[in-house]
């Protein structure tokens, strides 16, 4: 591929970070950094609300971003946000005037998903042997991932960060004994769900990333380490800070003013870890999220997109009609090929949503075949989907919940970053072709043609076709019904 610039943008709860850097025979070659912290999470009150001036915070440094945005191609930069504005009540708000602000989507991806982009970036940096744990404490959240080589085996994101504790269990500024305790408490309690899933998984490597974990490896380096982090430095760097008292006050060798205020929870959160997990030592690994982003963004470029492989495993698992899934998905896209420059249907999002669409209709078979729809869109909505957005897993579990039979809009949602118009009418495409293959045989379709106007639809039809396939006419007949009282308009033009 050419030497392009490609811009990752993590918006983290303690900092945002922005990564370019250029794919050169297959790695990357970072040719710039900038993080900036704006204490994200600091500022969401107790009802889950940012307040205005974390808001500023993050919007003022996002303005610093968009200057450097502005050499890179908007089709080579990607977006993502994480634990606070997952759980914010208002982070839409804070995401509407970002995205106005530089003029590119926001996108909210999982805690499965960070993790996954996580061991990603740690996996594509690191040269290991065998199999690896992969930690990252972040500021709402800390994501632990198993796998070997590219490939991670056991994922799970924790409700524990180094910003969200220190509000949790720091407030009143002190490195107490009591407050440590109850910290690492806390920790192990999170722990407790996946302590058997990740103590079998046996690893022979634990790498951390992201800044706490860079932050205690310099500490110890500091102190005279090796730069391993082990249980026994750990607990030294909690007995130092207990004896310094005041948080404020921290005085360590190698400890920065960034990272003063939010050391101790963080250093609380790795000594659950260690204790939880049975860890002898970890090492500190450059890769992260961002890295994991950028990998993915350079392999899709490829040609290699994730999204595949987990469609064609949702395939797989619920035991899918893979022809019936073909023949709606093909002659979809083929609809959406006719119309969409008429449509005003963007290519790169809505036709691949459609493809993805098509082959996943059906999914909730596995349930029942009665609401088929209502099954299928759940599962969707509700699965980890690798390489999938929280938008586009709600734009996906749309599309398949209106696919067939009445459709009720006000179960529909407005999803960020999807145009609404887009989104009803790639489903008005999706229903022709599941009506098109109603009897889920290879006969193969004559030319259909099709024309576009307003919320006018007009299938072309060969008359001759359409007196021999009653059945069919009957469903697109029934299909009329439905788009009309939704104010759209479906036209059966039979021509000879």
């Amino acid at each position: 591929m050419p030497n392009n610039m490609l811009a990752a943008i993590d918006l983290g709860s303690n900092s945002f970070h922005m990564m370019v850097a250029r794919v050169v025979d297959g790695r990357l070659q970072v040719v710039d950094r900038i993080k900036e912290r704006v204490r994200l999470a600091e500022g969401m009150d107790d009802y889950k609300n940012l307040s205005e001036e974390a808001m500023k915070r993050g919007l003022d440094c996002l303005a610093l971003f968009s200057e450097r945005m502005q050499s890179i191609h908007p089709d080579d930069i990607r977006i993502t946000g994480t634990y606070t504005l997952r759980v914010a009540h208002n982070a839409q708000q804070f995401i509407e005037r970002a995205k106005q602000l530089l003029g590119h989507p926001i996108e909210i991806i999982s805690g499965l998903e960070e993790a996954r982009l996580i061991y990603q970036g740690v996996s594509h940096t690191q040269h290991t042997q065998g199999r690896m744990l992969v930690i990252d404490i972040g500021g709402g959240s800390t994501e632990l991932i198993i796998g070997e080589k590219y490939l991670p085996m056991a994922l799970t994101s924790r409700k524990m960060g180094c910003v969200t504790f220190s509000k949790q269990f720091f407030s009143n500024g002190k490195a107490s004994e009591k407050n440590f305790n109850a910290a690492i408490f806390e920790a192990l309690h999170q722990l407790e769900p996946i302590l058997t899933q990740f103590t079998t998984l046996h690893w022979h490597q634990c790498l951390g990333s992201s800044g706490t974990i860079k932050t205690v490896k310099e500490l110890l380096l500091a102190a005279g380490g090796d730069g391993q982090i082990t249980l026994a430095g750990l607990e030294h760097l909690k007995q130092q800070m207990i004896q310094q008292k005041y948080i404020a006050e921290l005085d360590l060798p190698g400890l920065t003013d960034d990272r003063r205020p939010v050391i101790a929870a963080g250093v609380s959160i790795l000594i659950a870890l260690f204790q939880g997990l049975g860890i002898e030592h970890m090492e500190y690994s450059d890769g992260a999220l961002r890295e994991g982003i950028l990998y993915e963004f350079a392999s899709r470029q490829e040609q290699h997109d994730i999204r595949e492989q987990t469609a064609k495993g949702l395939a797989d698992m619920y035991h899918l009609d893979t022809l019936q899934a073909n023949r709606v998905k093909n002659t979809a896209l083929s609809l959406f090929d006719l119309v969409a420059t008429d449509w005003l249907l963007p290519p790169d999002q809505m036709r691949t949503l459609l493809s993805w669409a098509g082959a996943l209709h059906e999914v909730g078979l596995v349930i029942n075949f009665s609401a088929i729809q209502r099954h299928s869109s759940y599962i969707l909505q509700n699965s980890d989907l690798p390489g999938f957005n929280q938008e586009d897993q709600q734009a996906l579990a749309a599309l398949v919940r209106f696919h067939r039979k009445a459709i009720k809009a006000y179960e529909f949602t407005p999803i960020p970053n999807y145009d609404d118009q887009a989104i009803w009418r790639t489903i008005r495409l999706l229903r022709i072709a599941v009506a098109l293959h109603h009897r889920r045989m290879d006969d193969i379709l004559p030319h259909i043609g099709i024309r576009v106007s307003d919320e006018t639809m007009t299938l072309i039809l060969p008359r001759r076709w359409a007196e021999n396939n009653k059945l069919l006419m009957q469903n697109l007949e029934r299909e009329q019904k439905y788009m009309k009282a939704m104010l759209w308009e479906l036209v059966l033009e039979l021509v000879e």
